[in-house]
């Protein structure tokens, strides 16, 4: 599934809250009392759902307030990536890319495919290749970019993605993945956080779309919805290196 995979690359590039220092803490930062306060705006029926009360766990003894950075940090993150994946499932489900997708000169996989059996169909050098560029971005963002924020479960605002300052001054020049251009310095606070909410929103129903369309693939009519549409598929989409390379 090459825009599935590609997604996950680029899951921290898009609606990110604009890097800036000292920004005071907002609704969508803390712990369980801004949590609580976050639910209620983004969803005013169903308000603050926790059945796991997983918001007052202290996970690893770091306490309660990073425990829930951590959590806050890890639904953006997968929201971010399934609002990538939905995208790329549609675009290659109806779209055959006419370029070569090796430099040996190999096409991209037929629309034919389904989207999981397009990504079985990527040569096993380009899926490590994602997976490598997928292990830097987020080695980039556990650090801080390097110790230019803190990390999410120390104080930085969940979701935000740290700015390549550090890399762009002392290897090589490289354009930050949040506004890489500058255009939204004069954005106001309310409206970034009006965004972010947008995205935790769009950030849940992809989630639960692109399962969808998994599960009608793979699962012969789980979702009655997509029972005109889906394309079977008899694989397994948990395991991305299928029949290509296996740890077991």
């Amino acid at each position: 599934m090459k825009l599935l995979a590609l997604a996950a690359t680029l899951a921290t590039a898009t609606a990110f809250v604009s890097p800036q220092a000292g920004r005071p803490a907002s609704d969508v930062a803390g712990g369980k009392d801004e949590l609580v306060t976050l639910a209620e705006k983004l969803n005013p029926s169903v308000k603050f759902y926790d059945p796991l009360s997983l918001s007052d766990q202290d996970f690893w003894g770091w306490g309660n307030e990073a425990t829930v950075g951590f959590l806050r940090q890890s639904e953006i993150k997968h929201g971010r990536i399934a609002m990538f994946a939905f995208v790329g499932y549609c675009v290659q489900s109806n779209i055959h890319f006419p370029w070569p997708q090796t430099l040996a000169g190999a096409a991209h996989p037929s629309i034919d495919l389904s989207p999981e059996a397009q990504w079985d169909a990527v040569p096993l050098g380009a899926k490590w290749q994602i997976f490598a560029v997928i292990s830097m971005l987020e080695l980039w963002d556990e650090c801080g970019g390097g110790g230019e924020f803190p990390h999410y479960t120390k104080g930085r605002q969940p979701g935000k993605y740290p700015p390549f300052t550090k890399f762009r001054d002392n290897v090589h020049f490289v354009l930050d993945l949040y506004d890489p251009i500058g255009m939204n310095k004069k954005m106001t606070e309310e409206t970034k956080e009006k965004r972010l909410r947008a995205e935790i929103n769009n950030g849940r129903l992809a989630m639960l779309g692109i399962f969808g369309f998994l599960c009608a693939d793979t699962i012969p009519g789980s979702v009655p919805a997509l029972a005109n549409i889906a394309i079977p598929y008899d694989g397994n989409c948990m395991v991305p290196f299928e029949g290509q390379f296996s740890y077991f």
